[in-house]
């Protein structure tokens, strides 16, 4: 007898689906449509398809608990976030499981070792790096939105997203600069391998820069430090004090984060630079903290209740029906410029 080749993703390519409806179809899952549940079956019969015990791993618990990955606990942004997931699962009857994803961490590895162990309906990942290819982000067998990152055009209408248009949004915030005169712009930037909103918020600078006919110089672009927490004020404070210790001529700084721009501005003001007189400071993301620290931060304001509302709808859309049926994956939301008291005209 020929020895059996097909294997569960074989079986979801020809029908058109994700693994983890393949698995519901095998499991007799009740999140599934009808209709594709029986082509599921038919595909396997027809090919004499026999699930092997990975494939019966893949079974979805009736555990009514949702599990959300944070990559970046110290993110203010996030833990608003937080409480309307719990407040809005909840609702649902369902429980939320929070784990911290360290930043050196391979999310999807931690989300498939946290899938065998609580067995979750569903998976949010709030904040990461997407580089992962659509093999590896099948191996997730439970439906799952990225909720702050921005997906990629290769993701598009496979994967579920919620965010800002992150390039859009920098490059709102670092034309507004530009308006007050500023043509030394030093960024304080994600890591160079970053991937995701990292990224996007530099690509946005860029843009803003270009559209302006201003040179990009290479020196102004200034890479968070690996060996600190990401997105933090411990990071925009050394990132800073280095470049003040190189002399690098600047009038403003845009930092990614509303964290990073706060530590950005105690190394500048324990340098003795005035803010904005000497320097104007501009952060992103709208946290409570850049209303409340002085000077108030200018800043992208992210609609982070109705980004974490969409969220939860997104995630029990898939959850409540078969995912190759769900539209409109991709979300985006507006971010709003509000302007305060650490940025001046130059």
């Amino acid at each position: 007898m020929m020895e059996q080749s097909i294997t569960i993703k074989d079986i979801a390519n020809i029908c058109g689906v994700g693994v983890s409806t393949v698995s519901r179809a095998i499991n007799n899952h009740p999140d599934i449509n009808e209709e594709t549940k029986n082509k599921i079956l038919d595909t396997i019969k027809k090919y004499n398809y026999v699930p092997n015990n990975s494939a019966r791993s893949l079974k979805i618990s009736d555990s009514k608990t949702i599990v959300a990955l944070v990559k970046g606990i110290t993110n203010p942004l996030f833990m608003k976030m937080i409480k309307v997931f719990e407040k809005d699962i909840q609702e649902k009857g369902y429980s939320l499981v929070l784990h911290h994803v360290d930043h050196l961490e391979d999310e999807v590895e931690v989300a498939i070792e946290v899938e065998k162990e609580k067995r979750p309906k569903g998976i949010i990942f709030l904040g990461g790096y997407f580089t992962h290819t659509k093999e590896t982000l099948e191996r997730i067998p439970v439906p799952f939105v990225l909720s702050t990152v921005s997906m990629t055009d290769k993701y598009s209408g496979y994967y579920s997203s919620i965010s800002v248009d992150d390039i859009k949004e920098s490059e709102k915030m670092v034309e507004y600069l530009i308006s007050l005169g500023h043509k030394k712009i030093l960024t304080i930037a994600a890591p160079e391998e970053d991937e995701s909103i990292g990224k996007l918020r530099q690509m946005g600078y860029e843009n803003a820069l270009k559209k302006h006919k201003i040179k990009i110089d290479k020196k102004l672009i200034r890479y968070m430090d690996c060996t600190i927490d990401s997105y933090s004020m411990d990071n925009g404070y050394s990132v800073m004090k280095k470049a003040l210790e190189e002399n690098i001529d600047f009038t403003a700084v845009y930092a990614i984060s509303d964290t990073l721009a706060i530590g950005a501005c105690k190394a500048l003001l324990e340098a003795g630079k005035r803010i904005p007189e000497d320097v104007s400071v501009a952060g992103f993301d709208g946290i409570e903290m850049s209303k409340y620290y002085n000077p108030t931060i200018t800043t992208i304001q992210q609609p982070f209740e109705k980004m974490a509302e969409e969220t939860i709808k997104m995630l029990f859309k898939l959850i409540e029906s078969d995912d190759s049926d769900v539209e409109n994956r991709t979300k985006l939301f507006d971010g709003e410029l509000v302007v305060a008291n650490s940025t001046a005209k130059i």
